[in-house]
């Protein structure tokens, strides 16, 4: 079953696919610029999808020549007021938290452009497969604005002077490059791309509802913890995640050598 939802007058196109939303950044003649609108329809579809049980996965991409240019920098200089700033990056920041804070992974599927604030987005999804000929950067040094804001997702994505190398050099690097960073977790030939983020999406949507959500949960918030409380943490998190029905089932599975039948997430 596919359900297709245009969102904003089209500059949002969301399909649900059997439990994955894939959420299509539609302003091609724009290379899909972060527009007011833009981040505004992505945090509506993003809000509505933490509260959907059914869904299991997102992937994130973009129409024509490339996956985003960053934020709409004509329409930031239309506003040259500090205020409107604060509150455009301001917007963009809760977007990409709540793209971590999902309780479900998010993919960024990359095809041609991801600079600026397009790179952040790519950084802040739990996995991104990339077609080959993709190119990255965090350029705004080149026209007088340093990064800042996707500083942040950067540099909890790839090692730190990889990032301010990055950051400081507004120089574009290649998708072997983004893989070897950890920038992308995949690269694939161009006309593979579908394909590869589908085979991606199909093996999360075979694992147990529940255990996806106590995973990315769980990944995220230990990160940003010590080495003890981390631990503590994770024991808390798996002990739970033992007496969900799920994984009584998926043992109970292993054991007697049958596939396991899932229930709902259940968390």
């Amino acid at each position: 079953m596919m359900n297709h939802t245009n969102t904003s007058q089209d500059i949002l196109i969301r399909e649900d696919r059997q439990g994955a939303v894939y959420l299509t950044l539609n302003r091609p003649e724009k290379f899909n610029t972060l527009s007011e609108a833009m981040l505004s329809a992505l945090q509506h579809e993003l809000d509505a999808i933490a509260v959907n049980t059914a869904a299991r996965c997102v992937v994130i991409g973009g129409n024509g020549r490339g996956f985003c240019a960053g934020h709409d920098l004509k329409e930031m200089r239309s506003n040259p007021d500090q205020a409107y700033y604060q509150a455009l990056f301001r917007n963009c920041s809760r977007l990409m938290q709540s793209v971590v804070a999902l309780p479900i992974p998010v993919i960024a599927k990359v095809h041609g452009m991801a600079t600026a604030a397009g790179c952040q987005l790519v950084a802040s999804c739990d996995l991104a497969i990339a077609g080959r000929s993709a190119s990255f950067a965090v350029s705004g040094i080149n026209v007088g604005l340093f990064c800042s804001t996707p500083a942040v997702a950067l540099s909890r994505c790839i090692p730190t002077k990889k990032a301010f190398d990055m950051l400081i050099s507004g120089e574009f690097i290649d998708a072997k490059a983004a893989l070897e960073k950890g920038l992308v977790s995949d690269i694939c030939e161009d006309a593979e791309l579908d394909t590869t983020v589908a085979a991606k999406v199909a093996q999360i949507l075979a694992k147990s509802p529940a255990a996806v959500r106590y995973g990315k949960s769980m990944f995220h918030s230990q990160r940003q913890m010590d080495l003890a409380d981390a631990y503590d943490f994770a024991g808390n998190v798996m002990a739970e995640n033992m007496l969900n029905p799920d994984a009584q089932e998926g043992i109970d599975a292993f054991l007697n050598k049958r596939k396991p039948v899932w229930g709902q997430p259940g968390h």
